[in-house]
């Protein structure tokens, strides 16, 4: 049986230009300088690089990796194509230090490279969640520790507070928010829930509130009280499937990544909603999902800018 990984583009760089091509430009070559689409030409000749074209409207050169997450990047596209595939086929992540082993880089280069990819990750879907009475859960975990801050007396005052709705058998969103009042939570149920959605939460009084304040059909379960699911009629009222998307999270987080700085949060939020919003039980494997983590490098970019 043949290993996903020997796939041609991911060991000669130009089946991985090619293979980029293919599904950044399904039309075919598209000049990111003018967005012109005729006149263009393969550019030849032994100095040329792999995947040049000239646009003879602007007259650029240009390749597949301008206006991406590739731009300005002199990994090969075949390592960038590696790291995609086990970045998108690892339920729970995989380290810099794993992937500068695994394709030779150094940890720096790695550890860009995973942050570029989690960027590719980021959902830029708005549409409202629940649509047509479909069930959103929603629940609060509190992960890592504030720049600074000092621990407290309280549990969590000194930790992150993620925010995560999931709609069941649909997609997940993360959001890093400033803690767990009502007017912290409010602008994300107002910006991400259908009004026809059907929430469902823990016994937090802000939900209550919130509920009323939008109009929202609100039920929610006594955790307190050691009660996880209540049944009314065909209606099953619980918070385990947001429950199931925080252990993966974590288990990602303490055991794969261990240590997460406060202003990256988010973009770790990015890999994990992509992975559970693409996974298997939505009939997306591997190879799927990773396609779809190459699509959305387009149009993004991230730069980081040292001091001297």
């Amino acid at each position: 049986m043949k290993s996903v990984l020997s796939a041609k583009h991911f060991h000669n760089e130009e089946a991985a230009y090619a293979f980029v091509e293919a599904r950044l430009w399904p039309q075919g070559p598209v000049c990111p300088h003018c967005g012109g689409v005729e006149r263009i030409s393969k550019m030849g000749g032994k100095s040329t690089r792999i995947g040049a074209y000239k646009c003879y409207q602007c007259r650029k050169p240009f390749t597949v990796k301008v206006g991406t997450i590739f731009e300005s990047s002199h990994i090969p596209m075949r390592h960038w194509l590696q790291a995609i595939f086990l970045m998108a086929s690892s339920k729970k992540g995989i380290s810099s230090n794993q992937l500068h082993r695994t394709l030779g880089c150094t940890l720096k280069t790695a550890w860009f490279l995973s942050h570029r990819i989690r960027e590719a990750m980021r959902s830029t879907d708005t549409s409202p969640m629940g649509g047509n009475g479909g069930v959103v859960e929603a629940d609060e975990t509190f992960f890592g520790r504030i720049d600074g801050m000092p621990k407290g007396k309280a549990a969590w005052a000194h930790k992150n507070v993620v925010l995560t709705l999931v709609e069941r058998g649909g997609s997940a969103r993360s959001f890093h928010i400033d803690g767990v009042r009502t007017g912290d939570i409010l602008p994300i149920i107002r910006e991400n829930l259908s009004r026809e959605a059907q929430l469902m939460t823990d016994e937090a009084n802000a939900y209550k509130v919130i509920a009323d304040i939008e109009g929202l059909d609100h039920d929610s379960v006594k955790h307190s009280k050691d009660e996880y699911v209540r049944r009314e009629g065909d209606k099953v009222i619980s918070t385990n499937t947001v429950e199931g998307y925080y252990s993966v999270f974590k288990r990602g987080m303490k055991g794969t990544y261990q240590h997460c700085k406060e202003k990256h949060l988010h973009r770790y939020l990015n890999e994990f909603d992509f992975r559970y919003s693409n996974r298997v039980a939505l009939g997306v494997n591997d190879t799927d999902r990773a396609e779809r983590a190459l699509k959305g490098v387009a149009g993004k970019r991230l730069t980081y800018r040292t001091t001297n």
